[in-house]
Parts: C-alpha cells; structure tokens; sequence
C-alpha cells in the first residue's frame, strides 16, 4: 500500500504547483502540509515523490517559456555547428545554464544523506522561512533594479545557480527565494531576477524529479498517487507562473517576506506545544 493516498497526492500536488516558483520554498510547505497529514517527512518514499512532483511544475514552466527556450536551444545548436554564432547571447546563456547547474548536482549527490536525514527536519524549514526571509528583503532593498536579461553574464548565472544549493540544504530557505535574492543583489530587476530562476530551475529540478522516480516507486510512493500529484503540480504551476511574473512586474517582494515570516513563526509555536511533530 502507498504511504501517500490519492487525496493527500492531490493536496501535495496543489501545494507543490502554487509554491515551487513563489520564493516562499515548496520543499518546506510539502513539509508542513505531509506533517499536518502524518505523513512521516523524512520516509524515502515521501522524500521521493516531493522529488517526482516536481516534474509537473517544470513541466508547467516548459510550456509555458515554450518559445523562449526553443530560441535558447536552437542557438545553442547553431552555435555548436557555426562558430560565428558562439556570440549570440542565447548561444551563451544555454552553456550558463549548464555549468550553473553542475554545483547543485555535486553537493546533492554528496549531501543526500544530511538532506534526506537531519536536515529534513521542520525545526530546520521554521527556521530557514524566517532566515531566508531576511536575506530576501536586504537583497530587495539593495538591489538597484537596473539590469534587463539581456544584461546577464556567466558570473549572474554561476552565483544564482550555485545559490540553490542553500535551499537544497535548508528546506525552508526556498530555491526561488535564494536565487532571486542572488539576482537581485547583482542588481537584476525583478522581472529577470525571476525569470533567471525559472530557467536556473529546469534541469536542476528535472533531474532531481528522474533521480528520484525509481526509489519514490521503489519504496512505496505508489504510482496513481505519484501521476496524480504530478499532473496537479502542473495546473496549478502554470497558473503560479503568470500570477507570479504580472506581481513582480508591479510590486516588491515584501509580501513574501511577511508571508514567510508568519508562516515560520506558526511553525515554530506548532512544533513547540507538540501540536505537529518535527
């Protein structure tokens, strides 16, 4: 029998779609909802399918940056077969992508047995929702806002992508949160701080999702409840992802770190009476 029913897919997979972009860290609201549900947080099987999820969310970025990353890869074709076209923006921007994704690889190889283990713990996301939140409001303050896309070089994609790591190890800190807040310390604007982590995300996320797919059916994750949760991710994700790029157009991030700071702080009172278990 699964350890994760149908329903509780359904509800993991809306939590998965709305929080996966939001800078808000879906591996510590995944947490919080498998905790208010008893649903043991550091299980492979659960460990696993949050992993696989994640796969629908992706799934919803792919689709809809659809023409952006067409236009980044058939560059990046071009460029392999012409050398005049290596200096084409987008030629370069798919080789950052790539070797921004090489630091999260090795550290999540090397720390599975912390992230999967002692760092899993809900005392660790309280507290990194309320850490991260910090560092994402100095980073909006300071940060001059006055860098475009086009603007971005390999240093921008190294630092951003290397950034991801500290959610990896911190759930709670959130990948969105650590990356954009990067950003915008390089001082990206907001409209390309988040799309630099939208396109950062993709194969770091995919990867871990495939990774993941064959110890999440392995050890009792169940494949109905895993096609379930994944095909929610992705509704819910694509309609994140609009919400998400019109907000940050207009607005700061301030509301995500109030959001971040009360959520951080109920969890704390949460897991100190005793009323939900780390």
């Amino acid at each position: 029998m699964s350890v994760i029913s149908v329903g509780q897919a359904v509800i993991l997979g809306a939590v998965e779609g709305v929080t996966e972009f939001l800078p808000v860290s879906s591996t510590g609201h995944l947490k919080i909802a498998e905790g208010l549900m008893n649903i043991p947080v550091d299980d492979d099987a659960v460990v696993g399918f949050s992993a696989v999820i994640q796969v629908g969310a992706i799934a919803a970025v792919l689709v809809y940056f659809f023409k952006d990353i067409v236009r980044i890869v058939s560059a990046w074709g071009r460029g392999l077969r012409n050398k005049e076209e290596r200096y084409h923006h987008d030629y370069k921007f798919a080789w950052w992508v790539i070797y921004a994704t090489i630091p999260i690889v090795v550290v999540g190889l090397a720390a599975k047995p912390l992230i999967q283990g002692p760092l899993a713990s809900l005392w660790v996301v309280a507290g990194s929702l309320i850490v991260g939140s910090g560092v994402m409001w100095a980073a909006d303050q300071m940060g001059r806002h006055k860098r475009g896309e086009d603007d971005t070089s390999f240093k921008d994609a190294m630092l951003v992508g290397s950034s991801q790591i500290l959610a990896l190890l911190f759930p709670g800190f959130s990948r969105s949160g650590a990356t954009m807040s990067t950003a915008l310390m390089l001082d990206l604007d907001r409209v390309a701080a988040t799309r630099l982590s939208f396109f950062l995300g993709i194969p770091a996320l995919t990867g871990a999702g495939i990774y993941e797919l064959k110890d999440a059916l392995g050890t009792g994750a169940g494949a109905a409840p895993l096609a379930v949760g994944t095909a929610v991710s992705f509704v819910v994700a694509y309609a994140s992802i609009a919400w998400l790029l019109k907000f940050v157009a207009k607005h700061s991030f301030n509301a995500f770190v109030v959001y971040r700071i009360v959520v951080g702080m109920l969890l704390f009172g949460l897991l100190a009476t005793g009323a939900l278990s780390s």
